[in-house]
């Protein structure tokens, strides 16, 4: 059976939804829901209805069942405003409202030929965006004129996919697909429709004897703005871990502007119809801002959207790396988020074992409880998973400080920055790198580090500790008491027994040098 309107085709036996002659895209729920709100278009249907026909009665968030109404009026070219298709009846449901012809599949003309001249691109089917944000990666385009040369830049794009591929709340178009447009001229817009994508990566390499020039951009599928954008130029020394450096920098400088991007779309929304994505969204907004307010907020969203979907990893993981960051800054008590945090990361690693913030958010919750070895080897797996996750990298070189290898930690914390120098937590890592030199008793380095961290976000807490110790320590009283002051405003209940007791070391010794280093500033 198959149910005709407007200009679209909806076939029951095939699961298939046409706009014209394009095939459109549709998550299975979404179609389910397409189909009953159809099936029963002579009355209005309440949620209850829904719930119980599309969800088998299982109980779900109200924004759940808003996301899943729009996303089956953009399918099929509605929306809220016009209702031209589905209409809601305030405080009572929805109601599909086209004319809608019943067929069986032998009434219907079989499908007609496609003129010889008319070109690939105007075949491609129009895909609905899915649920969560979808990306490609456009082969990048080779400037050297050089047809030897296209492998180069061929092997930059395929790199680059595979590492975006590691990041896996987003969705990454398969190689052929986006690959099918090397060498033609087609705009943004019809890419995007034609591959289901809200951004597109593209770029270009030049090659000039040993140099190479790249430039990539991240662009906004559907308006064609640019996101972002960045050129790097290297040395051809050894080819392959030139090729390997610039992919890692160019994944890890777009991830940040991604979850911009959806945060910006999500604060478009009502705040009724955000599901758990966009909460999660919201909450990464605040929670890399560093500052006691936000962390609150990005907790409260992430409350929600468990709320929403209990088995989120990501948000649990999140939720959890929050609540053990909280209590290194001095914001909350250790022995009321610990297991709070553990809980969460616990949650977020059975709900998804394979998500790098489960691990990331793990490896927190290890370090505060002193069990070094296990946090360390959580942060390597995080690592593992997604290789360009500065956050995981930034708390392994933390974890790798508090357990005496100062050396590794400094080169973790510098692995961080150079990930994603505009990173929204670049203070914290150079306050790690900062700690890690006052480990290693270079006390100058570590001044000079905590002072970029203090430039970056000024109410940092753990930079302007590290900025008291290295003061104290390297004889620079007046600087030391200045930090210390600071220090207190940011965190009105620092103090050595605070210190003693929220802080963790495994070596006796590194504890009483940071103690001693506290002491000289005059701190009690």
């Amino acid at each position: 059976m198959r149910f005709v309107f407007d200009d679209h085709v909806l076939d029951l036996e095939r699961r298939e939804l046409r706009r014209g002659s394009a095939l459109v895209r549709l998550d299975p729920q979404v179609f389910d829901l397409l189909i009953y709100l159809i099936e029963n278009r002579h009355r209005v249907v309440s949620k209850g209805d829904m719930l119980a026909a599309v969800w088998t009665g299982r109980i779900v968030s109200e924004s759940t069942l808003a996301s899943r109404i729009n996303a089956a009026r953009n399918a099929i070219g509605d929306n809220g405003k016009e209702q031209t298709l589905i209409r809601t009846v305030p405080r009572k449901g929805f109601r599909f409202v086209a004319d809608v012809r019943v067929r069986s599949s032998e009434d219907l003309p079989a499908p007609v030929a496609l003129p010889k001249n008319q070109s690939a691109e105007q075949r491609r089917p129009v895909l609905a965006l899915p649920d969560r944000p979808a990306i490609a990666v456009l082969p990048f385009t080779s400037m050297s004129g050089d047809p030897e040369q296209e492998y180069f830049s061929d092997g930059i794009s395929e790199d680059i996919l595979t590492a975006l591929s590691k990041l896996r709340w987003f969705a990454v178009i398969a190689r052929n697909s986006s690959f099918a447009y090397k060498g033609k001229s087609i705009p943004m817009r019809q890419i995007g429709e034609e591959l289901g994508v809200g951004y597109l990566v593209e770029g270009s390499v030049r090659k000039s004897g040993e140099r190479v020039r790249i430039t990539a951009q991240l662009n906004d599928a559907a308006t064609g703005s640019q996101l972002w954008a960045e050129r790097y130029e290297r040395d051809l020394a050894d080819v392959f871990a030139v090729q390997d450096e610039i992919t890692e920098a160019i994944v890890a400088a777009i991830e940040p502007q991604l979850y911009a991007a959806e945060n910006f779309r999500a604060k478009r929304k009502p705040p009724d119809s955000m599901d758990a994505w966009d909460l999660v969204m919201r909450a990464l907004s605040h929670y890399w801002r560093v500052t006691r307010q936000d962390n609150v907020v990005a907790q409260a969203l992430l409350e929600k959207a468990t709320a929403i979907d209990p088995n989120y990893g990501q948000a649990l993981g999140v939720l959890a790396a929050s609540h053990t960051f909280s209590a290194h800054m001095g914001w909350a008590e250790m022995a009321t988020a610990a297991p709070i945090a553990e809980r969460a990361a616990l949650a977020a690693l059975r709900a998804d074992s394979e998500d790098p913030w489960a691990h990331h958010a793990l490896g927190c919750t290890h370090l505060f409880a002193r069990r070094f070895d296990d946090a360390l080897a959580e942060f390597e797996q995080a690592l593992r998973l997604n290789p360009n996750f500065s956050l995981a990298q930034g708390y392994y070189g933390l974890a790798l400080s508090y357990s005496g290898r100062w050396r590794e930690a400094y080169e973790a914390a510098q692995r961080a920055i150079r990930l994603s120098p505009r990173d929204p937590s670049s203070a914290i890592y150079y306050g790690i790198a900062a700690y890690a030199q006052f480990v290693g008793k270079n006390y100058v380095e570590a001044i000079n580090l905590s002072r970029e961290a203090i430039r970056q976000r000024g109410d940092l807490t753990g930079a302007y500790r590290v900025l008291t110790v290295a003061a104290g320590m390297a004889g620079q009283a007046e600087v030391a008491r200045a930090a210390l002051q600071e220090l207190r405003r940011a965190q009105p209940n620092i103090s050595l027994a605070w210190i003693a007791n929220q802080l963790p070391w495994k070596l006796e010794s590194d504890r009483e040098h940071y103690l001693e280093a506290f002491r000289r500033a005059g701190l009690e």
